[in-house]
């Protein structure tokens, strides 16, 4: 979703910048890139590393409430402009060579982005928090679109931007397309095919891949 299909890092990063604001913890884009591909208490575990007292785990969630609450209110205002260049070009060209297509994200906001941005009809199967016990590294969000798809893992191929969904597609037995990871020789490694963004891509050379 994020990172590959469109784009609400800012609105993310300052959810979390206002929360941390609020509760006196040290919060910086570097911390921000960690929380890319992990779910929401995960994300609140890695910012509470710098707070300078335990939280509990009412805390906790309490913490996620509100930053979830802030970055919705954000994203509301979003529409089809935060799609990434080239994305609905390239889901054409996927379209037409017979491709089946699914979204798969750890984040229970996936619905509500998908519509905001007017991508949902381009995924007829869409998997997304809600319906997930365990968060990415763990590959169960890639299974079970590929389970809804009717395919066997080996015969798909797992668009990520981050560390946690490359792994995870490893995880699972998938083959993995890192995108935007240019400058980061962890992903162009661990990843079986690499470019800048799908606007550096078209489905003919996937397909050639």
């Amino acid at each position: 979703m994020d990172g590959v299909l469109l784009s609400t890092d800012e609105e993310h990063y300052q959810a979390w910048a206002l929360i941390c604001r609020q509760e006196g913890i040290y919060f910086d884009r570097s911390i921000n890139l960690r929380l890319r591909g992990v779910s929401r208490m995960d994300c609140v575990d890695i910012i509470l590393e710098k707070a300078s007292r335990t939280y509990s785990q009412v805390e906790k969630e309490m913490l996620a409430q509100r930053k979830n609450e802030a970055y919705l209110a954000a994203v509301a205002r979003l529409d089809q402009h935060c799609v990434l260049p080239g994305v609905v070009q390239f889901l054409q060209g996927l379209a037409d060579l017979g491709y089946r297509l699914a979204s798969a994200s750890s984040s229970r906001n996936a619905e509500s982005l998908l519509t905001a941005s007017g991508l949902t009809d381009w995924f007829p199967v869409r998997i997304d928090g809600r319906q997930i016990s365990h968060s990415k590294p763990d590959p169960e969000v890639f299974v079970k679109a590929a389970q809804a798809l009717g395919l066997d893992p080996a015969s798909c191929l797992v668009v990520e931007d981050s560390a946690a969904g490359i792994q995870a597609a490893r995880a699972g037995g998938f083959r993995s397309l890192a995108v935007g990871a240019a400058n980061d020789d962890w992903l162009r490694l661990q990843s079986d095919f690499c470019a800048r963004s799908l606007a550096a891509l078209n489905a003919d050379e996937l397909a050639d891949w």
